[in-house]
């Protein structure tokens, strides 16, 4: 088993700390951290907080995803997923849902709303250049894999 990466974590919401679903899961489960129920209308879209406040280390970033099992059920979804946390942001972590469905979403207190990923980045450098070297891809995109 590998080591694992140590995150500083102020946790001011009333649940437990996220825990990952099993042995070998890539996410952690975030709660809403909610004083009422929030209902969610058709393609309307709200900021829950989760009451979690991280420090990541440097060149990490966190990713917050959808919950498969809400997006399939119910239509409930991440808007800018994945989301990113940046290892420099100090504020709360909060997850931007939408309701795609055409039926409203009632979000209880509590409830796990999203799952959070933290994967390790790099930043780039700039090498401004005439030409790119040939790929046997080359210009195709959007769909063209697979295609002759």
């Amino acid at each position: 088993m590998s080591a694992k990466l140590t995150v500083k974590v102020i946790n001011q919401s009333k649940h437990a700390l996220p825990e990952y679903a099993t042995a070998l899961a890539a996410g952690l489960d975030l709660k809403a951290n909610i004083s009422e129920p929030i209902i969610l209308k058709s393609l309307q879209r709200q900021l829950i907080p989760t009451g979690l406040f991280i420090e990541l280390p440097e060149s990490y970033e966190a990713q917050i995803r959808p919950r498969s099992g809400l997006a399939f059920k119910n239509g409930i979804t991440v808007l800018n997923s994945p989301g990113t946390i940046d290892a420099d942001y100090r504020g709360e972590v909060k997850v931007l849902l939408v309701n795609l469905s055409n039926e409203d979403f009632t979000i209880n207190d509590g409830e796990r709303i999203a799952q959070m990923v933290v994967a390790k980045h790099e930043q780039i450098s700039w090498q401004q250049v005439d030409s790119l070297e040939e790929s046997a891809r080359g210009e195709g995109g959007f769909g063209s894999t697979g295609k002759k």
